[in-house]
């Protein structure tokens, strides 16, 4: 994998291009992109410092490895353009809904593909990248891939049918995060904390802990323990919130989405 194409430069793919070129694993001019709108191209390429393609064929044909990063709905009408320019080489999907086995329906058994599902926290290089497991990429390409996305966030092969309930808790968990952090700093500002600091605590709190689990991998009850004096004021507020049903409104908001795939 030494020249990689970008298929659309949104927010993801710029967060995916900035990622890999600060990590140092591949070199900004071997990173080429198309995108639709050239005037936001060209100004991306001037901060990340990929170069701006003026075609699709002009991207594909530029590199061994092509990112689909572009909207689900247009791949239909993009493909068979680059279809032939795709053969022998590696295609790496970021686009919702269009898996391994969607592109196989697509595509010539000469292009390999492998299918990651994202998430927001990329953009600060602390991502969760989950690969399906259903892939044709040769061994040591699939495990240079994983070496990228590693130097940005975390990797996890998962089981095709785990995809959907993965993304649902990694790719929707960020908004169920910021509602978390939003409902802490409303508390704050209620008995007088300005809201930009309570912001800045509670983030960096969750930062914390999160790091401090995963970093450990103490189980969490553990830690909520270690946190928990006796009759102290963890305690009573843990009992509030169990009392509030926080534990099932988190099963539940996973239920939802589960429940329309």
């Amino acid at each position: 994998m030494k020249k990689i194409a970008f298929i659309g430069m949104g927010n993801m793919a710029g967060a995916l291009a900035k990622g890999f070129v600060k990590s140092g694993k591949i070199a900004a001019k071997n990173i080429f992109a198309y995108a639709p709108n050239q005037i936001k191209l060209k100004e991306n390429s001037l901060d990340i410092g990929f170069v701006p393609c003026s075609t699709l064929e002009e991207a594909v044909s530029s590199a061994d490895t092509v990112f689909m990063a572009c909207k689900p709905y247009q791949i239909e009408n993009i493909l068979p353009k680059i279809k032939h320019l795709l053969e022998g080489k590696a295609l790496v999907s970021i686009a919702l809904g269009w898996n391994f086995n969607r592109y196989g329906n697509c595509l010539s058994h000469s292009t390999r593909v492998q299918f990651v599902m994202p998430n927001t926290p990329a953009l600060v290089g602390e991502g969760v990248f989950l690969f399906e497991k259903s892939n044709s990429l040769l061994p040591e390409e699939r495990l240079s891939l994983m070496e990228l996305f590693s130097s940005i966030g975390l990797v996890e092969e998962l089981e095709d049918r785990l995809m959907g309930i993965g993304g649902a808790v990694s790719g929707c968990g960020p908004a169920f995060v910021d509602i978390f952090i939003e409902a802490y700093a409303d508390a704050a500002c209620k008995y007088g904390l300005p809201r930009k600091t309570a912001y800045s605590l509670i983030s960096q709190t969750l930062l914390g802990s999160a790091k401090l689990q995963l970093k450990t991998g103490t189980h969490p009850a553990i830690l909520k323990d270690n946190v928990c004096s006796p009759a102290g004021s963890t305690i009573k507020g843990v009992a509030a919130l169990e009392e509030a049903g926080l534990r099932h409104a988190c099963i539940h908001s996973i239920d939802a989405i589960m429940s329309q795939s």
